[in-house]
């Protein structure tokens, strides 16, 4: 597949109310670790500061194929984005996000408007409440990106149309794994989300197992063993790891000490902070608060 590293602004083309579905941007962008984000050369109208995020005039797909990194966005907790997922942007609705600087991502956007868009963006599976989807690496979705790219960058006759065919193959692609994570969970996956979501409330807290699997009327034995299988990780390693990855955002958006940064986490000592965060981050935590200086 051919590696695009641009930015395409068709926003001053004629449109073609016709179509129902028009592509105002796209692009492809490989965003390394430790470089300030948005990338410099990002379009003027669509850079933002973190700080102030920004809302938008139309919809946007961007699909995080590698890395990590932060989402929110208006009345929505902060989110982390791995790779293989996709974030529906709708117009009007404040956002903001940007890489882990410890991994940089690989980023694919299309922006677009029209009617149809909104038609299909105003599904019962969609909702600006519920922008993440999880697709994992998909092929297809990049292959119809890379048609889509080509057949814009080539500006070919009736590039117009041919780009918005490709772009709801794209919507479509989205349309099916947002049903398919919509699925009815099982009772045990709802369960066990619900006991996640009690997680994340009290991340920074000392979390008794035992007691909140009382609280939910199952035994402890049940929900160790259920968590693994619906989560793939224990209960106090996923406590653990998210933890430690809201330690590493709190070092990279504020000015806090690491000995705050630990006491705040939910951590008995810096050392033992620091030494975890090695541990499972493979840095070490003061070379992130370095980078931040340079």
């Amino acid at each position: 597949m051919k590696i695009f590293r641009k930015y395409f602004n068709l926003s001053g083309i004629e449109f073609d109310e016709n179509l129902g579905i028009n592509i105002l941007n796209l692009g492809h962008n490989i965003h390394p670790m430790n470089i300030p984000y948005p990338d410099l050369r990002h379009p003027d109208s669509y850079y933002f500061d973190w700080e102030i995020g920004r809302s938008l005039k139309e919809f946007q797909i961007i699909y995080i194929s590698k890395g990590e990194g932060y989402f929110e966005a208006s009345g929505l907790p902060p989110q982390l984005i791995e790779g293989g997922t996709i974030i529906l942007l709708y117009p009007g609705v404040w956002h903001r996000y940007r890489p882990n600087e410890s991994t940089g991502w690989e980023e694919y956007w299309v922006g677009f408007s029209g009617t149809y868009a909104r038609y299909l963006l105003e599904q019962e599976c969609f909702s600006p409440q519920n922008p993440i989807i999880k697709v994992g690496f998909d092929n297809e979705f990049l292959a119809t990106f890379s048609r889509l790219i080509e057949n814009v960058e080539a500006k070919e006759d009736s590039y117009r149309k041919l780009s918005s065919f490709h772009l709801i193959h794209l919507l479509g692609i989205v349309y099916s794994s947002a049903l398919l994570s919509n699925q009815k969970l099982s009772k045990k996956e709802e369960l066990i989300n619900e006991m996640r979501d009690e997680i994340h409330k009290r991340w920074n807290s000392n979390i008794d197992f035992e007691n909140l699997s009382a609280q939910f009327n199952v035994s402890y034995v049940w929900f160790r063993k259920t968590f693994k299988e619906v989560l793939g990780t224990a209960p106090n390693q996923y406590h653990l790891m998210l933890k430690i990855r809201k330690a590493d955002q709190l070092i990279q958006e504020t000015n806090l000490s690491l000995s705050e940064i630990a006491f705040q986490s939910g951590f008995e000592s810096e050392f033992y902070f620091s030494r975890i965060f090695k541990q499972k981050m493979g840095y070490n935590s003061s070379e992130v608060r370095k980078r931040q200086k340079l």
